[in-house]
């Protein structure tokens, strides 16, 4: 297939690991409890410690224990970023807030274009040159390894709203926003997770050339360049480089994919399947520059617009689309208009179908 080409892409039969969310028993199943001894030590502590919760998470009715390392981590840098906005954002240039905004759109492409449409859903096929890009960008969101993250993207879409999600909608906005985070991952996102083919991530060179060097990478991207770049091309205030241009910046982004999990799974309209949660959220669609398409994101899963309106409210699909003019992208994947409908009169919630449609075409 010629570069920059769009293939239509049928509507799968069997299940994959990015086919349509797909229900399957909840951590109480007799399959779970019936392996329990040949699951790995780490994965029968961690079931011991959910059986055994401790007193605060007892107290106050908490279902995982709690990460305490990471929630002092995202106390700091929010007080971090909060201060920053008070304090230092009145004080930046104009070349400062353009650079903001330029490396807020790398950051978000580094999730967006790349771990999200790239490597978790091998959407489109990519160069070389534009992979290693697309890695950079990767870091400089900072949201875990591509690995990582893709292995915990995989068992969301297998296992949606399941306690074998990472991040299951169903146990509130704040588990689901940025909660997740702060527990311990339920035994079931093991268990089920062995059932998530991660071998092409694990051969990728340059997701393995990451993973090696993560620390020093994402110290090089997220940090030292956002707070030495502007203070050595235009002087700006080193205090201003710490604390928008790095630390608000990072929580900016992290929140606008954070609205995915959560917002994105509980409000909004499902033209495409109403049985299911994930929805069209148009909020979330600007936020997190095109990833708000839910509903039809979790029944297409590996359409690479993540959308049937392709470029509209979508500006990683634009960059996708111009970067495969210029050859360093091809073989889009794309479901045909005749499967889209054929899906949405099967499965579609009808009453959302026309707000979606004049909210996309508008």
């Amino acid at each position: 297939m010629a570069p920059g080409s769009i293939s239509k892409a049928p509507v799968p039969e069997t299940e994959s690991f990015d086919a349509p969310a797909v229900k399957v028993p909840s951590s109480t199943s007799s399959d779970a409890d019936a392996d329990v001894s040949t699951l790995s030590p780490r994965v029968q502590a961690l079931i011991h410690q959910f059986e055994h919760l401790p007193w605060f998470e007892r107290t106050f009715g908490f279902k995982s224990p709690i990460v305490w390392f990471n929630v002092y981590i995202a106390v700091v840098e929010h007080l971090l970023a909060v201060y920053g906005v008070i304090v230092y954002a009145p004080k930046a240039t104009w070349p400062s807030w353009i650079f903001y905004l330029v490396y807020y759109l790398f950051s978000e492409l580094g999730v967006t274009a790349g771990v999200h449409r790239y490597w978790s859903h091998k959407s489109y096929k990519a160069t070389l040159p534009f992979q290693i890009i697309l890695m950079c960008f990767n870091c400089i969101s900072m949201q875990n390894t591509i690995i990582e993250w893709s292995r915990d993207h995989r068992v969301h879409h297998k296992y949606t709203e399941t306690d074998a999600d990472p991040h299951n909608a169903l146990r509130g906005f704040f588990f689901a926003h940025m909660g997740w985070l702060m527990m311990k991952k339920h035994p079931q996102v093991f268990i089920k997770g062995k059932n998530v083919d991660m071998s092409d991530l694990r051969n990728d060179p340059v997701a393995s050339f990451q993973e090696r060097y993560y620390l020093r990478l994402c110290l090089v991207f997220t940090m030292l360049v956002p707070i030495l770049l502007p203070y050595l091309c235009w002087g700006e205030d080193l205090m201003v480089g710490f604390f928008v241009l790095f630390a608000f910046r990072y929580v900016a982004t992290l929140h606008s994919t954070w609205l995915v999990n959560s917002a994105a799974h509980l409000w909004g309209g499902k033209p495409y399947d109403g049985h299911i949660n994930p929805s069209d959220n148009m909020f979330v669609c600007v936020a997190s520059i095109g990833e708000g398409w839910h509903n039809y994101h979790h029944t297409f899963p590996y359409d690479y617009a993540t959308s049937e309106w392709g470029p509209s409210i979508n500006m990683t699909t634009i960059i996708l689309d111009l970067m495969a003019t210029l050859g360093l992208v091809y073989e889009r994947k794309q479901v045909s208009q005749e499967a889209i409908n054929r899906v949405r009169r099967r499965l579609g919630d009808i009453s959302s179908v026309a707000t979606t449609n004049m909210l996309a075409t508008n």
